[in-house]
């Protein structure tokens, strides 16, 4: 049953987390944008396919969203409610800081399972159809856009040149250069004309007037120049390579970031067993170039019969003229084989660092949803501890620990996937440095701790000020 003290913290709780969390994805969104701000401009693209990538990017950002939404808005709450002295007057009824914390407690656990399967089943969709419809956006071409005085040559074949424009339809002075080879050139000049496209928008149309046409025919030594006059000439161009067409999603399917737990979990097992296999093949292969390998024995000694004594040599049982042809095969022997081996080494490698990026998602779906837990285990007893509401001391104290949290979680990323430290260990790094820190803060609030109080630390300056003047006295 729910107590009122529940209802008054998951009611304080719940405001500032909706408010945050939009916040934190808008703040993030834009941060995506600004890296890739100039692939969308002058695309000409239509407000409802930016609208639909965003949709797809905000999925793909909450995972990320949710650990700093809990960490603000729970050092808000707490802030809020110790600056009111609300949890004063809690505490002075008997009642524990974990119980006050309970409610909010079980509430992160709630979003830390519901991180967990956005992660699992929504975000490796996001993720695949927003990295294909950036990819298209990307090697889209500019929109089509006329410029008085300026040759314009994004269309193929053609450079086309308009001396003024009235209206976005009525051109004048239009040079049109057409190519159709390399060794034929064609030309088209009007002193005037007009533009229109078509409704579907892949045709350009200048219905050009009292013009003349210049054209070339022939080849090699045989050319002939001819120049046709018109009073109307209607040309037309092609602009469907200009309008932003879809690829299919299936495309960027075998990414390791749109696949769910399962999927990585049956990709890992398969790529182990191809590594072994070919390690086991390539190990198989280089030994089987040396031919004293199927012969030696481990009770095996070299004895020369002729001198009736044991030989540390090879090159005992060897006579002197056939010494050089055998060091000479040995030495193409072990350049071939030192070839080989650093071939399949390269690959091998690369195969190993294929398969620790599918490890890192695996780990990642489970510890971007346990940072949830970790975050509010520091958030809330520091904001018991400081005892300021608002935005203004909570957001500093977010950001650092937020920063904290993010650059150990890349850190340990980086290094699990440079082999550096196990991939297990790196993921859960910032997890192994946050959980200590958190439960150090939870001691320090239940004790009512002055860590962060100004006022402790200028009283102990100035009773270490007081004993130093008395020594000196």
């Amino acid at each position: 049953m729910i107590k009122k003290l529940d209802r008054l913290v998951l009611g304080a709780f719940i405001g500032p987390f909706i408010g945050t969390f939009f916040i934190t994805v808008l703040v993030l969104v834009m941060q995506f944008f600004w890296l890739y701000i100039d692939d969308f401009v002058g695309k000409g693209l239509e407000p409802i396919l930016i609208f639909e990538f965003i949709w797809y990017q905000m999925a793909v950002l909450v995972p990320l969203a949710l650990p700093l939404s809990i960490l603000l808005s729970s050092l808000m709450t707490f802030g809020n409610l110790g600056e009111s002295f609300e949890l004063v007057a809690i505490k002075s009824a008997g009642i524990s800081l974990m119980r006050f914390m309970r409610p909010l407690l079980i509430f992160t656990l709630f979003i830390c399972g519901v991180a967990f399967l956005f992660s699992n089943y929504l975000m490796p969709v996001a993720q695949l159809k927003s990295r294909t419809m950036l990819a298209d956006i990307v090697y889209a071409k500019p929109s089509f856009d006329l410029q008085e005085g300026v040759f314009y040559d994004r269309i193929s074949g053609f450079a086309i040149k308009i001396g003024k424009k009235e209206n976005d339809s009525v051109i004048r002075n239009v040079i049109v250069y057409e190519q159709s080879n390399s060794l034929q050139d064609n030309f088209i000049i009007a002193p005037e004309g007009r533009m229109t496209v078509t409704a579907d928008k892949r045709l350009l149309e200048f219905d050009l007037l009292n013009g003349w046409r210049y054209q070339e025919r022939g080849s090699g030594t045989e050319t002939e120049y001819i120049r046709v006059g018109f009073k109307e000439y209607t040309k037309q161009f092609d602009l469907s390579s200009f309008q932003f067409n879809r690829t299919a999603d299936s495309v960027n399917r075998s990414g390791e970031k749109m696949l769910s737990m399962r999927q990585l979990r049956q990709t890992i097992d398969s790529m182990k067993k191809e590594n072994d296999r070919l390690r086991k093949q390539q190990h198989d292969y280089h030994y089987g170039q040396y031919n004293f390998i199927k012969y030696l024995d481990s009770n095996w000694k070299a004895y020369d019969t002729f001198a009736l004594k044991p030989v540390n040599k090879l090159d005992s049982l060897l006579p002197d003229s056939a010494r050089h042809l055998v060091n000479e095969s040995a030495i193409s022997l072990i350049s071939t084989l030192k070839i080989n081996i650093e071939a399949g080494s390269g690959e091998l490698k690369e195969r190993d660092r294929n398969l620790r990026k599918y490890k890192i998602e695996w780990h990642r779906k489970i510890t971007l949803s346990i940072a949830c837990l970790v975050l509010f285990l520091i958030g809330a007893p520091l904001g018991a501890i400081i005892r300021k509401g608002g935005l203004g001391t909570p957001l500093v104290f977010a950001i650092i620990f937020f920063m904290l949290f993010y650059f150990t979680s890349t850190m340990g990323e980086k290094f699990g996937k440079e082999n550096k430290m196990p991939v297990t260990a790196g993921m859960w790094f910032s997890t192994m440095v946050l959980v200590p820190i958190g439960i150090f803060l939870t001691y320090k609030a239940m004790h009512d701790s002055q860590l962060f109080n100004r006022e402790y630390y200028t009283r102990i300056t100035r009773k270490l000020k007081k004993k130093i003047i008395n020594r000196k006295s």
